[in-house]
């Protein structure tokens, strides 16, 4: 079996594997740190690997932290009947991880965002790493 073989499937059972410990402690400095922050190399090279990463010039990896929780919309001023006012049960427009991507985005313009995935979660974060390719390197 290649090396990421075994990396992927110790992040397919993280709790199971060295990985759970790995990420919860990284965790607690990832909670420290802001919200968008660049990193050196993938926390899970594996997976950037497949979404197109390459350690060359040119790439960049960006931690994305969003909030989680679910979605609710605010509480209308005036009087309804209870099952219209339409408060719980929303669902959101886009995913956590769309949001980490438009985030990142935002963050570095002159970057493209080629894709992302998840990292690690915990009861009120959630963290994604944003592959980012510079158009001026990136080849045809």
């Amino acid at each position: 079996m290649s090396a990421y073989k075994y990396i992927s499937s110790a992040w397919r059972k993280p709790a199971q594997s060295y990985v759970g410990e790995l990420a919860r402690i990284s965790a607690i400095e990832w909670r420290r740190e802001p919200a968008i922050t660049r990193i050196v190399k993938p926390t899970r090279l594996d997976r950037a690997r497949r979404l197109g990463y390459k350690a060359k010039q040119g790439y960049v990896m960006v931690r994305v932290r969003v909030r989680k929780g679910g979605a609710r919309k605010p509480r209308p001023v005036s009087g309804r009947r209870p099952r219209a006012i339409g408060v719980t049960k929303f669902v959101r427009g886009k995913s956590l991880k769309k949001i980490a991507e438009e985030r990142a985005a935002r963050k570095f313009p002159n970057l493209r965002v080629m894709n992302s995935y998840w990292v690690w979660e915990d009861g009120r974060n959630m963290w994604f790493e944003v592959v980012m390719v510079d158009p001026k390197y990136q080849s045809a």
